[in-house]
């Protein structure tokens, strides 16, 4: 499976490094010829080797995941990867990073990704956290939460269902009306239809 990291190197070594990739295996100077990257037990921090030169190296994760692509006629792009780590190499002198994650992005319309562009992570107590979390999985497998009061909550249901109850109307019967003659009917005489009448005149 093929994985990928972003390589951020200082500008000194970025020069050599291109002009190693780019010059042939003849043309180029056996001092920069050897590359080794080791990292401590932490895996967080190591160090970088070029040629005769070792620089201090950090693994910092990136404020957000960055795809790479690789193409073969310059007109169709194949995603090959999610990359969501960087490799930072600093000078000798530099001091290394106190934080897991980087603040930037590898743009400058990332620079300071996690707060011009993220939303703010809410404010919770952990302990809080961890306390609902148990309630939620005991409630999954069948069983009462510890933190909810049974009293409070049979009175919230009986509150609910009388305003449930109030606020159903009771729907009137039909009224059912004595039966009486209709109006403008002959009550003594059946009724006639039109082809019942005769023409006398003939």
């Amino acid at each position: 499976m093929d994985e990928q990291f972003i390589l951020r190197v200082p500008p000194s070594v970025a020069e050599r490094l291109d002009r190693l990739l780019s010059e042939s295996e003849n043309a180029s100077s056996s001092d920069d010829k050897s590359l080794d990257l080791s990292f401590s037990e932490d895996g967080k921090s190591g160090t970088f080797v070029i040629g005769n030169d070792h620089f201090p190296a950090s693994l910092l994760d990136l404020p957000c995941v960055v795809e790479s692509y690789k193409t073969y006629d310059d007109s169709v792009l194949i995603k090959t990867a999610d990359v969501g780590q960087m490799i930072m190499v600093r000078e000798a002198g530099d001091a290394a990073p106190d934080v897991v994650e980087y603040r930037h992005g590898l743009t400058p319309p990332m620079r300071d990704a996690r707060k011009r562009r993220f939303r703010r992570e809410p404010d919770l107590n952990p302990e809080l956290v961890q306390r609902v979390l148990k309630d939620l999985v005991k409630i999954h497998a069948g069983a009462a939460a510890e933190n909810v009061d049974a009293e409070a909550a049979e009175q919230e249901e009986d509150v609910d269902g009388s305003v449930r109850n109030a606020s159903k109307k009771p729907v009137p019967a039909p009224v059912v009306k004595a039966d009486a003659p209709e109006v403008g009917t002959n009550a003594g005489e059946p009724d006639r239809s039109d082809s019942d009448e005769s023409d006398d005149s003939i």
